[in-house]
């Protein structure tokens, strides 16, 4: 089974192992008919996966890694600072909801992956959808981190080494072209190569902890940024903003990691429905945390000037801002093997679903890729609109609809829709529904203006 091993493997095991058989150890074999167990094997899988920490290291990585926590503050100001904080809460918990609901779809189906979910629910046109949209949102997640490390490690270097640009050699650890590729390269690609998610929780570990270094220096140097930098301090406790609809956009696609989740759960050494709904409300209550401490304390300081990533909102200068710019570029290349396996088992599962695990295959797609995503991040400074629609589009998709239709085509038909057991579902689907509809009509008419154009880094 190509796409979730933890999954299917760990409770293929157990139920091996939970079954009474008559086993006799004779050195590492059993025969019991005409089949033979292997005990060693049996033992290694009854060990495999990761433990909650582990789990929780891994999701909490994929909300807060995002690249989109930079964000919130902007999202802040588009909303008004009352209604931006209100929509913080309440995405957080309906996504906490939703990324439960799709385990349990997968309960209900008997299936073990997202694909899998929605093909039993809607054909193969469910199936490919959902390909899709899983495929879109984290190749472009893919491509926006490889053009983060482009605008962050550069700068970092150059404000380090002042004259670096201008030594023979050592200059090219100043340009954007070479720092993307030997973080690819050196970095992110090995990691990618691991085919068990769990494996990554170490370097999602380092990677939250670069969160908590970015967060920390906004919240510590944000009062002591120059005044003409600072925003109008009357704007600071605004209710409502006119930006509502692109803040509802930023705050979901930062929210979202319902690709990665059914990973997550396969990748516990004894993953329960319980024990998963524990990984989740602590991964969610954290990035809520995080990103409440990180909006409020920037949007308060540079309120009306807020930018869409609020680390341009410093100076260049600031040495404690430029470690954060720093974590945030590292945190990048270890957060984007977690998009990578969703991509390759994506492809997998919809095109090899039925065949075994193929070493050769692993490799060739975990190498084209992420190549693929780097040569977009070298030669493009902006996705510009296209990212948006992919984006915003997939992630409303991922998070709020196919979970909350599926989970009412799977539950009794003679239950009506308003009913206490489907009426959130119908909810959610209708606000997923509004939601990508308004962010595809806002990004296609940022299209037309000049903010929409595509920038290209030659």
């Amino acid at each position: 089974m190509p796409l979730l091993v933890g999954l299917y493997d760990s409770s293929a095991s157990r139920r091996s192992l939970d079954a009474s058989l008559p086993l006799r150890r004779s050195n590492i074999n059993t025969v019991i008919g005409e089949d033979t167990i292997d005990l060693d094997e049996l033992a290694a899988k009854r060990t495999a996966g990761g433990g909650m920490l582990d789990s929780i290291a891994n999701m909490a990585n994929s909300i807060l890694g995002a690249g989109s926590i930079q964000g919130l503050p902007y999202a802040v100001h588009q909303a008004g600072f009352v209604t931006g904080l209100f929509l913080l809460v309440i995405l957080c918990g309906v996504t906490d909801w939703t990324i439960r609901l799709i385990v349990i779809n997968a309960k209900l189906s008997g299936r073990h992956s997202y694909i899998e979910i929605m093909d039993h629910c809607f054909g193969s046109s469910g199936r490919a959808a959902v390909s899709f949209f899983q495929f879109a949102f984290a190749f472009g997640g893919m491509c926006a981190f490889g053009i983060i490390i482009g605008d962050t490690l550069p700068h970092v270097m150059r404000s380090i080494f002042p004259r670096i640009a201008s030594i023979p050699v050592l200059s090219i650890f100043a340009n954007r072209q070479f720092i993307i590729t030997l973080c690819t390269i050196c970095v992110s690609y090995p990691l990618s190569l691991y085919r068990d998610i769990h494996k990554l929780a170490r370097a999602s570990g380092l990677a939250l902890v670069g969160m908590i270094i970015i967060v920390s220096s906004v919240l510590i140097e944000g009062p002591h940024v120059p005044a003409e930098l600072k925003g109008d301090p009357s704007q600071r406790f605004s209710f409502i903003g006119s930006g509502i609809f692109q803040a509802i956009g930023v705050i979901s696609f930062a929210f979202v990691c319902h690709h990665n989740s059914l990973l997550i759960y396969g990748s516990l050494r004894t993953p329960t429905l319980d024990r998963f709904a524990k990984v989740t409300h602590v991964s969610t209550l954290m990035s809520l945390v995080s990103c409440l401490v990180l909006a409020i304390s920037a949007f308060l300081v540079f309120t009306d000037k807020t930018q869409g990533n609020i680390l341009n909102n410093f100076p260049l200068d600031d040495t404690l801002i430029n470690v954060a710019r720093f974590a945030f570029g590292m945190n990048m290349f270890t957060t984007l093997p977690l998009e990578l396996f969703v991509c390759r088992e994506v492809v997998e599962q919809f095109f090899f679903s039925h065949e075994a695990f193929n070493l050769q295959r692993h490799v060739f797609f975990t190498t084209t890729i992420l190549f693929a995503s780097m040569l977009v991040a070298l030669v493009t400074c902006d996705l510009g609109v296209m990212l948006e629609i992919t984006g915003g589009v997939s992630a409303t998709a991922l998070a709020f609809i196919f979970p909350a239709i599926c989970y009412i085509k799977l539950t009794d038909q003679k239950v009506p829709w308003y009913s206490r057991a489907k009426l959130p579902a119908v909810l959610c689907a209708s606000f997923g529904v509004l939601v990508m509809v308004i962010s595809l009509f806002l990004a296609l008419a940022k299209s037309w203006t000049p903010e929409g154009e595509v920038k290209i880094c030659v």
